[in-house]
């Protein structure tokens, strides 16, 4: 992600780029999507749950295409089932899909006649992202930590994984998570991860014993000092922090070094109108 100025004001009337037809099956509709990914060109990939499907949506369009699940019963091998987080991978032109009812990460080709391929099962993920050299990771929220994993083109290296954060069971210390969620990772490969029951944002620096706050951290609540229940998560090159916070429904923007946060959208409190959010992931 690109730096963007601190004194950069930020449109408070948001516009609909997805969905916003109403709850449904329709290309032009969504139902409890949970995820979404940005390609470089501003196409989204979202991760459309409650239909069972990941939708690709190119910038400007007014309906979506499905790209991953179907609910053909001709050929069960394409079906997804809640899917929950989903990352595109370009170089391979593959998705990377979390399946949150079979508890399977796998590899979804987006060429056709190629088959999906699993390559993580039996895992709980809250959280997906994959860095520069095509490492994968993994928040765990029921073991509060997080797994890097190494790609290959049949899977993975070790199905274990290798923790990178957390780990140390479930607590508010700094070598602690309490049920982490998205995760991001940094151009020098630091973890940040949202840090959801302890209402903040944790950086990782790779290899380190602990982490860092860099947002939130005083309690659950509404301050600028405070988040409640952070979910989705970008940093961009400067550290600036940009987080979803949830149960507030705003955005907050915490720059590098800082001791409280900015509302960068979603001042009106929770509602449907383009000033406001609704529990944003």
């Amino acid at each position: 992600m690109s730096s963007i100025s601190v004194n950069t004001k930020w449109v408070q009337d948001g516009i609909t780029i997805a969905g916003g037809q109403g709850e449904g099956d329709e290309l032009n509709q969504l139902r409890y999507p949970c995820d979404l990914y940005v390609d470089d060109d501003g196409t989204l990939f979202i991760s459309d749950r409650g239909n069972h499907r990941v939708v690709e949506w190119k910038s400007d369009a007014r309906s979506g295409q499905v790209v991953a699940g179907t609910n053909s019963e001709v050929n069960p091998a394409n079906q997804l089932h809640f899917p929950c987080h989903v990352i595109a991978d370009k170089v391979t032109n593959n998705l990377i899909i979390y399946d949150d009812a079979t508890r399977q990460v796998m590899r979804w080709p987006r060429r056709s006649g190629e088959s999906r391929k699993i390559i993580i099962e039996n895992i709980a993920c809250t959280g997906l992202t994959m860095d520069d050299q095509k490492f994968l990771y993994v928040s765990v929220g029921q073991k509060d930590e997080v797994r890097r994993y190494e790609l290959t083109p049949d899977g993975v290296v070790d199905t274990n994984g290798t923790v990178v954060a957390g780990g140390h069971g479930r607590g508010d210390g700094l070598n602690q998570l309490n049920f982490p969620n998205n995760v991001f990772v940094g151009q020098d490969h630091s973890v940040y991860i949202s840090d959801t029951g302890n209402h903040r944002v944790m950086k990782w620096e790779k290899g380190a014993p602990e982490g860092t706050i860099v947002a939130g951290g005083q309690g659950k609540g509404d301050a600028l000092t405070q988040l409640s229940k952070p979910q989705g998560l970008l940093v961009d090159s400067f550290g600036t922090v940009y987080v979803a916070d949830s149960e507030n429904h705003r955005v907050m923007c915490w720059y590098n070094g800082a001791e409280s946060g900015t509302v960068i959208f979603g001042r009106n409190g929770q509602g449907k109108e383009a000033g406001q959010l609704n529990y944003p992931m």
